[in-house]
């Protein structure tokens, strides 16, 4: 089957289809659930340790798969993971990696919320109206977090490529969803992020989502 990489699918092209809205709530579910699997429903969970966009690949009925597991830790469910090096790609990585603080499955569930967030912008987090991830004044989930809880205007972070077919009549309920599940995933705590099923849960709709606390800036400086 033919895949390419979400990283590809929402990015700019002339010759690449424009996931509309509906197609990429299915593909942020999909993902939830297929990382809440790992985490939850094998005999032992497998930490990813890599959750980015160019590690999820769409076949041609835009059903995600998670890809490279080069990085992945299998450990039993009681244990947590003391990792002697850092794992993982800058701008996606939570900061118990920098902090050198024991790795728990929450450590995917924050790199899955900036991939959410991107899906919704359709642009990665380190650049964006030309900031860059080294500029510490800016900070693309904070940035998010103001446009849509404090100054109340989704539509300033959505794709502009599908923009004109926001209606939010119809689009709303479903953005919101995807919009304040991740600023829970990005919590700067792993104790405070949900779990990938509850993950999943917040994306159905199926749990109700509380106002997110704004994220705390993560910066993570040169290598």
């Amino acid at each position: 089957m033919d895949a390419v990489a979400v990283a590809v699918a929402v990015a700019e092209s002339e010759d690449k289809p424009i996931l509309d809205w509906n197609i990429r709530y299915r593909i942020a579910l999909g993902v939830a659930r297929a990382i809440a699997y790992l985490h939850e429903e094998c005999l032992e969970w497998v930490l990813h340790c890599d959750i980015k966009p160019e590690n999820i690949l769409l076949g041609d009925d835009f059903c995600p798969k998670i890809s490279d597991f080069g990085l992945a830790k299998l450990r039993k469910k009681e244990d947590m993971v003391s990792m002697s090096r850092i794992r993982g790609t800058r701008g996606y990585m939570a900061p118990e990696w920098v902090k050198m603080d024991p790795i728990t499955p929450k450590a995917d569930v924050y790199s899955f919320g900036m991939v959410l967030l991107e899906i919704v912008s359709g642009v990665r987090n380190y650049e964006m109206q030309g900031s860059k991830m080294e500029s510490e004044d800016w900070y693309f989930p904070r940035w998010a977090f103001e446009k849509v809880f404090k100054e109340i205007k989704v539509e300033d972070i959505l794709d502009h490529q599908i923009k004109h077919s926001y209606d939010s009549r119809a689009h709303f309920d479903m953005v919101n969803r995807m919009v304040k599940t991740a600023m829970w995933c990005l919590q700067d705590r792993p104790e405070a992020r949900p779990s990938m099923g509850k993950v999943a849960k917040m994306l159905e709709g199926t749990v109700e989502i509380t106002e997110p606390k704004k994220p705390t800036i993560f910066y993570l400086g040169e290598e």
